[in-house]
């Protein structure tokens, strides 16, 4: 590890703390060139021989328009890496693959290679959508009794989360080479390059990882050796402006590029995840080579139904993100939210209305399909959710909402899974019109804590339900060797009438994922805002428990109203982190989460 200070530069490579008008530009400087740092300073720096077609990312209150390729992700160092192999001519799941290689670098806390992701790709040409499933599964000598105490009981949330109980078999790599060998274009080393090359050299610490580690919400950081010495030098936490490298995490890029993932799952890499799991200080887990050496990536077929004029697409189980984003927005259709202004008192309770019936189902039916009948097709069946439009009251709260009993669903119960909001969604669409919505995660902040050779090892297994059943019924989410735990991701497409794509969209934010991403597609779709007016809104949830409310935000003024209509009201931090592209006549359209650091970069 290299550790040194440059503070001065935060400002400019992170646009999130800069003034809207500002403006930054990939051919004034490489954020990934920490050789060229000195010669920058705090103020916009514009080149007189500026190239008329440079890539322009606004800092992230504005709209960014551009005509040939676009990237919206979640930190400026990714979003150049992902930009630039579009400009070499790379597809969208080329640049998909840069881009989050370097996120797992810069932004260890939400994703990465010891994670798993879920990734709807379009083929432009032949008209063609596939979803691939890289979640993580669960050793095959895992049971239900996984996360239950020696009384039967659940265990406690730090005893389930940290350590090696929890670790899954990760997903992501098996499925950008599977993603990569279809649609690929640019030779897989290639693809490798910047995140190598910037682990080698360093990066600068982002405020926002200064102040995740700050918050010391995941305690195993203080607990186990390797990722305490990682982010808390000296025993001190890093600060926004430290370069940091991770020459591990580089020497492991560098093996897997030379050499394909099979150095990961049935390789050095793989040894090296199983001793880390078996021997883990806290909670050894049950992960084995041949856990590793069985993964495989499901190719399935998207969840999509009409809204209005519009198809919505996205991930269908094992993440509950599609039909739980169709449902909210099809049980809202007969309201014509059109008719309200953007975020009025009266189109709120309606969502949170519609979310609560979404939320009683996922909760009740939604699992991995290889290992339970889920009823999906009766979930977003027109019949049943007009029925359950129904239910909803557009003046009175409802409260507590149950599940209902769509065509094809069996006797289950509800889970008790622990869902925490670290993940990290891309955005991107190439020059031939294909494009990629993905969504990746580590589960909880900073995963499991366990860290091997330069990245850290997911929690995912937490996502299954802690208590496999419950009032004498089994948890359709429950733990079962193999199976892939349910999920909140929600990256999303939606097309026109006539078949063209519309909107990329997708978010990070735990099960708030599912509202963050639904409410954003009504921005677009009933209010006709632009995607960064759609994703600045205030962010309003309900689970199915208490309508929440974004601090610091206009919604605020809402809280007596809503009480009056019977909700029970919280206000605090929504960090959702949504990246967002639609598609017009006109040309491309993009916008980025002002919450997070991220940037939109187009051609």
């Amino acid at each position: 590890m290299i550790l040194y200070k440059n503070k001065l530069l935060t400002k400019v490579l992170f646009p999130s703390v800069l003034l809207s008008t500002v403006f930054i530009s990939t051919s004034v400087f490489s954020f990934s060139d920490n050789s060229k740092l000195s010669n920058i300073t705090t103020k916009p720096v514009v080149r007189e021989t500026r190239e008329p077609e440079a890539a322009t990312g606004l800092a992230n209150n504005k709209a960014v328009y551009g005509k040939k390729f676009m990237i919206s992700a979640a930190n400026p160092y990714a979003s150049e890496a992902g930009f630039n192999i579009l400009k070499k001519g790379g597809s969208a799941v080329d640049a998909a693959i840069a881009t989050e290689l370097v996120l797992n670098l810069v932004e260890p806390q939400s994703s990465g290679i010891g994670g798993g992701t879920f990734m709807l790709h379009w083929d432009n040409q032949h008209h063609k959508m596939v979803a691939f499933d890289g979640r993580e599964t669960a050793p095959k000598r895992a049971t239900s009794s996984l996360f239950l105490n020696a009384n039967g009981k659940p265990l406690k949330w730090i005893d389930a989360v940290v350590g090696g109980r929890s670790v899954g078999v990760p997903g992501l790599l098996a499925t950008f080479k599977k993603a990569h060998d279809q649609y690929g274009k640019l030779p897989w080393a290639t693809l490798f390059e910047p995140a190598i090359k910037l682990a080698e050299n360093g990066f600068i610490v982002s405020p926002r990882l200064e102040k995740l580690l700050g918050m010391n919400f995941n305690p195993g950081i203080h607990k186990l050796p390797e990722i305490n010495h990682y982010l808390f030098p000296h025993g001190k936490a890093l600060k926004a402006g430290d370069i940091l490298a991770n020459k591990k995490l580089a020497n492991v890029f560098r093996s897997i590029a030379k050499d394909g993932i099979d150095v990961f799952y049935k390789g050095w890499i793989a040894k090296k995840i199983v001793d880390k799991v078996q021997h883990s200080a806290i909670a050894p887990g049950l992960l084995r080579l041949q856990d590793l050496a069985a993964y495989y990536v499901p190719q399935r077929e998207p969840v999509c139904a009409k809204y209005q004029s519009y198809n919505l697409c996205g991930m269908p189980p094992s993440s509950s993100g599609g039909v739980a984003v169709i449902q909210i927005l099809k049980q809202l259709e007969p309201f014509n939210l059109s008719q309200y202004k953007p975020n009025a008192l009266e189109a709120l309770h309606l969502f949170t209305q519609s979310s609560r019936l979404a939320f009683a189902d996922r909760d009740r039916y939604l699992a991995d399909t290889d290992f339970v009948s889920v009823p999906v097709a009766g979930l977003i069946a027109d019949n049943y959710l007009a029925k359950r439009a129904k239910l909803i009251n557009p003046h009175r709260d409802m409260g507590k909402a149950f599940a209902g009993v769509p065509k094809g669903a069996l006797a289950q119960a509800n889970d008790n899974a622990i869902e925490r909001p670290s993940t990290s969604h891309i955005s991107i669409i190439d020059a031939e019109g294909n494009a990629v919505s993905m969504t990746s995660s580590i589960e909880n902040g900073f995963g499991s804590a366990l860290m091997v050779e330069g990245f850290i090892l997911n929690n995912q297994l937490t996502d299954f339900s802690l208590d496999p059943k419950r009032n004498g019924k089994w948890v359709a989410n429950r733990v079962e060797p193999g199976k892939r735990p349910r999920s909140s991701m929600a990256p999303m497409m939606v097309f026109n009438e006539d078949n063209s794509l519309k909107l990329l969209v997708g978010s990070p934010g735990g099960s708030r994922i599912i509202d963050y991403v639904a409410q954003t597609i009504i921005g677009v779709l009933d209010w006709h805002l632009d995607p960064q007016q759609a994703i600045n809104l205030p962010k309003v949830t309900n689970r199915n428990y208490i309508t929440t409310l974004e601090k610091g935000t206009s919604v605020e003024l809402l809280k007596s109203a809503l009480e009056a209509k019977g909700h029970r009201v919280q206000i605090r931090d929504l960090n959702s982190g949504i990246h967002a592209i639609e598609i017009t006549k006109q040309g491309l359209i993009g916008g980025a989460d002002p919450r997070r650091e991220g940037l939109v970069l187009t051609q």
